[in-house]
């Protein structure tokens, strides 16, 4: 799952948002500069990405993909995933995406103090750029992928993902759909467990 799925994922507590938000960049013994809230976020974020990565429908997505992205197939259907959320968001969430968009950027930008200078870095590119809303268009799937290709060590390919997406559209969309309709019942399930 990528930033937006995430943002969804976390519900209606802001502190479990921003620790959800900053996991990433969250390594070793900086955890422990995180207590309450946002230290359940963090966790909360790695509970999901362990869910995704096991899960047999997300697996079928990154096999689709391997062939021709190898490594990164993973990081490409987290992507193409959040392209499924944005573009059928109403189904989702009784706000618009723009205005749940800005609300985390401004919830974000309240609570940069918590933010490690990576993420922060990230956001400025995330809020200028408008990534949450962007990622609906197959325009922005482009540039978030080229600007994630820009990152990478090794030749990725990602900055011709979304030529693939197109070509494999309804498959990668069913693939979402199955495998969302799994993780937010195990995001309720986790919720009752508290």
């Amino acid at each position: 799952m990528n930033y937006l799925a995430h943002l969804y994922l976390s519900g209606s507590n802001d502190q479990i948002k921003i620790g959800n938000f900053i996991a990433d960049h969250v390594k070793g013994s900086v955890i422990e500069n995180y207590s309450g809230d946002v230290l359940a976020g963090i966790h909360f974020h790695r509970l999901i990405d362990a869910f995704t990565d096991q899960h047999p429908i997300v697996s079928i997505s990154n096999a689709r993909l391997r062939p021709d992205f190898r490594k990164y197939a993973p990081v490409i259907s987290d992507v193409f995933f959040d392209h499924f959320l944005a573009r059928n968001w109403n189904q989702y969430h009784h706000l618009s995406l723009e205005e749940f968009a800005q609300n985390s950027y401004a919830l974000m930008r309240a609570n940069e103090q918590l933010l490690p200078a990576r993420a922060l870095h990230m956001l400025n590119y995330m809020e200028s750029q408008n990534w949450l809303v962007h990622y609906a268009s197959i325009e922005g799937i482009e540039k978030a992928l080229t600007g994630l290709s820009k990152r990478t060590r090794f030749i990725s390919n990602m900055d011709k993902a979304h030529l693939f997406l197109q070509e494999h559209y309804h498959d990668f969309e069913n693939d979402f759909e199955l495998f969302f309709k799994d993780i937010r019942l195990y995001v309720s399930a986790l919720a009752e467990m508290k």
